[in-house]
């Protein structure tokens, strides 16, 4: 376990705005695009209305709605404010929605058209504002001052920058190690969702974890974000690291089917690919599946010299149909088909299988595809400690315990579940 340094978050994301100013940041796939200038500026709008409306230091700000350029928008201006956020899986009932809202004490939830349809602003009474996220349109307002705050927006944003707004502007929150960033449901598989309380440390350990392990991305890098981003692992490794380190982010903000998502990948050949094991199985079900089971194709796999071209030539395929300029395929969030990893590994395909938690923010474990021992969710992060709780670790399943800076501060409003987390 190495020496984790703090580094404000907030500070990165700066540093990177202003050393990428005139670079793309966001781009909805086949549709509007963002440079780190223009997200700069819509965060500084959504400040601006923040104090215009008496938003304060550690109030918290939801956000509700499918993967696109403003969800980003929104989860960084909540963030350099000094905002906490709560990212809401889009996917979620409006019982639960309005109950999380609540939980949480959001003062505003910036929402997608089609979640809105489903939700009421008198079950979340706490709700100051409620935001349409594609447009920032006001879709309630608890009163008059939020109303003029948002139709004086860009007037404000004149006055306070009166000739020209560039990299020199930015003052963003300076954030502390063991300070909240953000409260993030669990998917509640028992009963109600959990709140981790993930602090700035987690995030900042991260980020750190991947700029070390993946020191070929870059601010030239492009990725395609699949997973939702409301989950910590597309969050993360699809979205926050790649704005530290000034990235192009490629939202898919349609359901990520194997020919949207192959189609994506083929368009935008990202260096790095981070997905849940379900959607590579889909794409290896689509793409290589129904060619090993055809006759002649068994037949050659069968005689050795035949098999290995075979084995090359689709791999080939697979590296193609997944855009061909990737470090590697990184998965995690659940365990990968045997029978697909398998063949992944026969192929000497470029493929890794990580582990981790929301509670972890979320990396425990990762191995480099080239060092990666096959069925293996790799090695313990270079920052985490990680022991088996069991009479014979090696051979007696046990509980899986954790130590380092990526350690959550527990569940929010749940002190029994917090102290249960803990040894």
């Amino acid at each position: 376990m190495e020496e984790f340094k703090f580094q404000s978050v907030n500070k990165l994301i700066e540093k990177s705005f202003q050393d990428n100013w005139d670079r793309l940041a966001l781009s909805n796939y086949q549709g509007v695009s963002l440079c780190y200038r223009d997200v700069a500026r819509r965060i500084e709008k959504l400040h601006i209305a923040f104090e215009k409306c008496f938003l304060h230091k550690g109030d918290k700000v939801a956000i509700c709605a499918r993967n696109q350029v403003n969800w980003a928008v929104s989860y960084l201006a909540t963030m350099t404010y000094g905002a906490v956020v709560v990212p809401i899986l889009h996917e979620f009932k409006p019982g639960n929605i309005h109950y999380l809202v609540n939980h949480s004490e959001a003062k505003v939830l910036f929402v997608d058209d089609v979640i809105w349809e489903g939700l009421s602003p008198e079950e979340m009474p706490g709700v100051y504002a409620v935001v349409r996220i594609n447009t920032f349109q006001l879709l309630y307002a608890k009163n008059d001052r939020i109303v003029e705050a948002r139709e004086h927006m860009n007037e404000y944003f004149g006055k306070r920058h009166p000739n020209t707004f560039g990299p020199g502007d930015l003052r963003y929150y300076k954030d502390s190690p063991n300070e909240l960033a953000m409260i993030n449901y669990t998917s509640g598989t028992s009963g109600f969702s959990k709140g981790v309380m993930i602090p700035y440390r987690a995030l900042c350990s991260n980020i750190q974890f991947a700029k070390h392990v993946l020191p070929e991305l870059n601010n030239r890098s492009n990725v395609v974000s699949m997973l939702p981003s409301a989950h910590m692992y597309g969050m993360m490794f699809e979205f926050l690291f790649e704005m530290s380190i000034g990235s192009h982010v490629h939202f898919l903000t349609r359901v990520p089917s194997p020919k949207i998502i192959t189609q994506a990948l083929q368009e935008v050949k990202p260096n790095i690919i981070i997905a849940v094991p379900l959607i590579i199985e889909k794409v290896y079900k689509s793409k290589i599946q129904k060619t090993l089971e055809k006759g002649s194709v068994r037949t050659m796999l069968r005689i050795p010299v035949l098999n290995e071209m075979v084995r090359k030539k689709i791999r080939a395929e697979l590296v193609t149909a997944f855009g061909g300029n990737f470090v590697e395929v990184i998965m995690g969030g659940a365990a990968f088909n045997k029978e697909v990893e398998k063949f992944f590994w026969d192929i000497d395909f470029p493929y890794t299988v990580g582990y981790g938690m929301t509670e972890c923010a979320p990396i425990i474990a990762y191995d480099h595809f080239n060092d990666k021992k096959l069925y293996s969710c790799g090695k313990a992060a270079y920052t985490m400690r990680i022991t088996i709780d069991s009479e014979d670790p090696e051979r007696v399943e046990g509980e899986i315990l954790c130590k380092g800076p990526n350690t959550a501060l527990g569940y929010y409003k749940n002190e029994e579940a917090t102290a249960s987390l803990f040894t």
